[in-house]
């Protein structure tokens, strides 16, 4: 995948977590997110996701990390 896919891939997740705000506290706004991200993204994109905030993950808003690190918990299982 190139940089700027990966770019794409954070832009939305960042954006699905700012979206899902409301939902209360962080906690339950990343359940949110990562349920969101399990139903609609490729594979491909998921593992990009986890392997980036693995790696590196700075540009990833607080409740995308914690999304991120729910999806790839939930993936391992």
């Amino acid at each position: 995948m190139s940089d700027q896919q990966l770019q794409n891939l954070i832009k939305m997740i960042n954006q699905i977590s700012m979206n899902n705000l409301h939902h209360g506290e962080e906690h339950q706004a990343a359940e949110v997110v990562a349920t969101h991200i399990k139903k609609f993204w490729a594979r491909s994109m998921k593992q990009q996701i986890i392997n980036y905030a693995e790696s590196d993950g700075l540009e990833l808003s607080p409740v995308s990390r914690l999304a991120v690190k729910r999806l790839a918990e939930t993936q391992e299982a």
